[in-house]
């Protein structure tokens, strides 16, 4: 078992990679930048490294700087978490290279799934399906609108690495072709240093679906069901539930298959997720994209399996074998949902700044991962999620009330968050239905 892991990130996620590793005695190191000297995970690690300012790029993002942290501290692994350094194939590399096992996919898989051209073309062999695009990058703004015209319109313009919705445009007329993708490559270019894109054809009115699976090096898969990430704004998902509202069980099954097919494809390894289009009139459903490395959702899962993802990432990337196998049952209904530190009565404008007052809900079914307490500033510098708060019932209804119920207790005072735009979205018809698509919070008047 490996002995002591460095965390490779910030915030809520560092401080459940911490509390896996404190279940499973494994020592932690923290890493952190000067704007996070205060922040829990720092508090929590075993030992904690400053490992420079505050922009990402001089510190979470400095490749050197981490794995020099790593070894200066004599730790064995690294976890990524999500975002920063998680899905790049150069630090896994690195890590390798200097004798530091990486908590993940190998480079390899990294590169196969992290430029969306190639996975789509890799899982296209394997069988499963995609949606109608382009297979090459698009090189200028004047092939993106030739290329437009021949798909059809609306198109969706996308970056071939990253994700997170950044670097995507949703494109209704040709003339807007150019424009759209200037702005997407050039977003794309300060995400991901890389500003490829690609085209798909544009589908309206689907739901987002996807399926949360691991990998063991002992060639075992396996698919734990699926989440519906249906509820967004602007490509960021905002709630999050499994399973989703009436998803037939075939159709399930299928995804399944489909989400073990494509990380068999590219060899996969460790904890990865497969995301999909589903079309509830056709019961149709396309691969978009394979995300390589633990999700921000993936506490719903965790709650309706009682399968400790981060735990078997430990387990797997120390030779283990995964604690299960063949089709994992789903039990209850649970939902997340992203409380971040932003106004929604102001267009969800950041709200940095000092909480004042810090109470977290409890109670039957209740968990939050956070990294947030009284008396903590939370900066201005990294994303604004403050906590997830995840809920589990026995059916979606007890979850939904029950999520009320623990939204209606979250005391967070000094700073704007986005519990009551969480409180009147699960009031709304649309989603006590089940009915929410991607388009819904875009087209709706929710608060």
């Amino acid at each position: 078992m490996i002995r002591r892991v460095l965390i490779a990130n910030r915030g809520e996620i560092a401080v459940r990679v911490i509390r896996a590793c404190k279940d499973l005695d494994i020592g932690t190191v923290a890493v952190y930048s000067e704007a996070d000297k205060e922040s829990m995970h720092v508090k929590l690690a075993d030992t904690a490294v400053c490992i420079g300012p505050p922009p990402g790029k001089r510190s979470y993002l400095d490749m050197p700087s981490v794995v020099a942290a790593a070894l200066g501290t004599h730790a064995d692994a690294i976890h990524p978490g999500y975002g920063f350094l998680a899905e790049n194939a150069d630090f896994a590399a690195l890590c390798g290279a200097q004798g530091v096992t990486f908590i993940g996919p190998t480079p390899d898989a990294i590169r196969a799934v992290g430029d969306k051209i190639v996975a789509r073309d890799t899982v296209a062999k394997a069988g499963v399906p995609v949606v109608g695009g382009t297979k090459d990058a698009i090189s200028d703004p004047k092939e993106a609108a030739e290329i437009a015209a021949q798909i059809g319109m609306p198109v969706l313009l996308k970056a071939r690495g990253g994700g997170g919705g950044r670097g995507m445009r949703v494109v209704q007329s040709v003339d807007e072709v150019a424009s759209s993708f200037l702005d997407a490559s050039r977003e794309a270019e300060a995400a991901f240093g890389d500003g490829g894109m690609y085209m798909e054809r544009y589908l309206d009115a689907v739901k987002h679906i996807e399926i949360q699976v691991l990998a063991d090096k002992h060639g075992t898969f396996v698919a734990l069901g699926e989440r519906d990430c249906s509820t967004q704004r602007r490509h960021q998902k905002l709630i999050e539930e499994a399973p989703s509202p009436g998803l037939d069980p075939s159709i399930r099954e299928q995804m399944c298959k489909a989400a073990i097919d494509a990380a068999r494809s590219v060899a996969y390894l460790g904890a990865g997720t497969v995301e999909f289009l589903y079309n509830p009139k056709t019961r149709e459903f396309f691969f978009i994209e394979m995300n390589a490395r633990i999700q921000v959702e993936h506490p719903v899962t965790e709650m309706v399996t009682g399968v400790d993802i981060v735990k078997e990432q430990l387990v797997v990337a120390s030779g283990g074998k995964l604690s299960m196998s063949g089709n994992v049952p789903l039990h209850g209904h649970a939902i997340e949902c992203r409380i971040n530190a932003e106004d929604p009565a102001r267009n969800f404008f950041p709200s940095p700044g000092v909480v004042s007052r810090y109470v977290a809900p409890s109670g039957p079914g209740v968990r939050v991962d956070s990294h947030c307490y009284e008396g903590y500033t939370f900066p201005p510098n990294y994303d604004s999620l403050l906590a997830k708060l995840i809920v589990h019932g026995k059916d979606r209804e007890e979850s939904r009330t029950r999520m009320l119920r623990a939204l209606g207790d979250y005391v967070i005072e000094g700073i704007k968050t986005t519990i009551p735009f969480h409180q009147a979205m699960l009031e709304h018809p649309e989603f006590r239905a089940g009915n929410v698509t991607t388009q819904f919070v875009g087209t709706q008047v929710i608060m």
